[in-house]
């Protein structure tokens, strides 16, 4: 009898408490719908995209428009009624690209043919009259060794690795080449090389150059070599010249120039919370962009979809219970100075991180996310896939997050990187056609919304590690 007692005792318990259970599922269902219903009926992402895309432009680190971007996002975040707004100084670097860049392939005296280049970010300009030299092709910084100062000195040495188009993951592609664009320069001068052309980081074939980063390392001054990236179409064209005639002849100038360090700000605002309003939670994207195009995936979209989310919790009068802070990043594409300040200020300040969410892959269809957290915190995240379920958001992984909240890390905070489909964003990425034409509308929204509800979750449930404070 006791038995049975202990039994129907045990069986009253699961009833209530998955009944609660229930409750709670179905209250979260209702806030994120509430929360998608405003994206997409009631959205100011796009609106605000529009601005920074057409009425400011490209916003590399240093640049007027950069400063314009600055104090458009912090008086749009003013007119949300947040608990606080303000601007952190940031020390950033200064490059400009200068007059458009020329280039040509010359197989024979006189008979020349124009390509499509840019020069890379950072990279020294040509002498005034340009560089004119015989191209060596490689696939990759491992060839140098072997082609040796013998062969390299003189010349311009031309990295023709491809991303790699099997890969379904395009990010995973871009991984496995962008070093001859960061390094090239730096490698290829140490075998005497005069210059560089760097393969455009595009997995589509068309006539734009891709731009980003690149690095001389501690290389003096005296020894740094151009860099420039040339289209695809025009890389093929180069090797399939230079198979008819290795001996031709690569023209290109460029008259780019690095000026000293300029202030700038990251931009921030904050919802403080009402039950733990020292406990911070994060979401952001880069302000910043290349010059080429408007940067419009990359990365106004992270930016605008990043400030959206407190926009939402606003307007469907969420009271969050950690404080919730939009931070928009400055130069993450050629130096990532505003993800350190932010990680170095709050860590003199002692400000306990817990959760960290980054858009920065492209206003594209969302899909999921990617984490950087342990297995116990990721357990969590997996028992909300069916939350996400009605908007056809997937991709739960365990990976990596963004490079702006990157600087957090500690072991305790949970990094998160929003996942859009990604195969259309290297068509892009750093090219001239980063144009706010390529941005949809719906697709920007869902991003936002898909953000706003991780976040919610987060800041309900809170992170493994402080899950029993929440519930204290």
């Amino acid at each position: 009898m006791q038995k049975k007692l202990l039994l129907l005792g045990l069986l009253n318990l699961a009833f209530v408490f998955g009944g609660h259970a229930q409750k709670v599922n179905e209250q979260d269902s209702l806030t994120i719908r509430n929360i998608y219903d405003m994206a997409l009926l009631n959205g100011k992402s796009y609106d605000w995209l529009d601005h920074l895309s057409n009425k400011i432009g490209g916003r590399l680190s240093g640049s007027l428009e950069a400063e314009m971007a600055v104090q458009y996002t912090k008086e749009e975040l003013d007119k949300l009624g947040l608990d606080k707004v303000w601007l952190q100084p940031v020390m950033v670097p200064k490059w400009t690209r200068g007059f458009p860049e020329h280039a040509y392939i010359e197989t024979a005296p006189g008979l020349s043919k124009q390509v499509n280049i840019c020069a890379l970010g950072g990279s020294v300009a040509t002498s005034p009259l340009g560089l004119k030299a015989e191209v060596i092709e490689v696939q990759g910084l491992e060839d140098l060794k072997e082609y040796g100062r013998e062969q390299i000195e003189g010349k311009i040495v031309f990295y023709n690795r491809p991303m790699q188009a099997n890969l379904i993951n395009t990010f995973e592609a871009y991984g496995g080449c962008v070093d001859q664009r960061y390094a090239g320069a730096m490698e290829a001068a140490k075998y005497g090389a005069v210059g560089i052309v760097v393969r455009s980081m595009n997995l589509r074939q068309d006539d734009l150059p891709h731009t980003g980063s690149m690095s001389y390392g501690d290389m003096p001054a005296s020894k740094r070599i151009p860099a420039c990236a040339i289209s695809t179409n025009d890389a093929d064209y180069l090797s399939r010249s230079l198979g008819l005639k290795p001996d031709l002849q690569f023209y290109f100038k460029q008259n780019c120039k690095v000026y000293p360090d300029v202030q700038s700000y990251n931009v921030i605002g904050e919802i403080t919370g009402n039950v733990y309003p020292d406990k911070y939670m994060i979401v952001g994207g880069h302000l910043d962009s290349w010059d080429l195009g408007d940067g419009s995936h990359d990365d106004g979209a992270g930016c605008v979809q990043s400030m959206e989310v407190l926009r939402l919790f606003k307007k469907i009068n969420y009271k969050p219970r950690h404080s919730i802070r939009v931070v928009l990043f400055m130069n993450e594409e050629n130096g990532l100075r505003g993800g350190r300040k932010y990680a170095e200020e709050a860590k003199l300040k002692q400000e306990e991180h817990l959760f960290a969410l980054e858009s920065d892959a492209g206003g594209f269809t969302p899909r999921g996310f990617s984490f950087d957290t342990d297995t116990a915190n990721f357990a969590q995240i997996e028992s909300w896939r069916s939350l996400f379920k009605p908007y056809l958001i997937h991709y739960f992984e365990l990976g990596g997050s963004g490079a702006d909240i990157g600087p957090l890390k500690d072991g305790n905070v949970v990094l998160a990187g929003l996942r859009p489909d990604s195969q259309r964003y290297f068509d892009h990425h750093h090219a001239a056609n980063d144009t706010f034409d390529a941005v949809n509308r719906r697709e920007l929204e869902l991003g936002g919304a898909t953000m706003a509800s991780l976040v919610y979750l987060f800041d309900k449930y809170g992170t493994k590690s402080s899950m029993q404070s929440v519930k204290n």
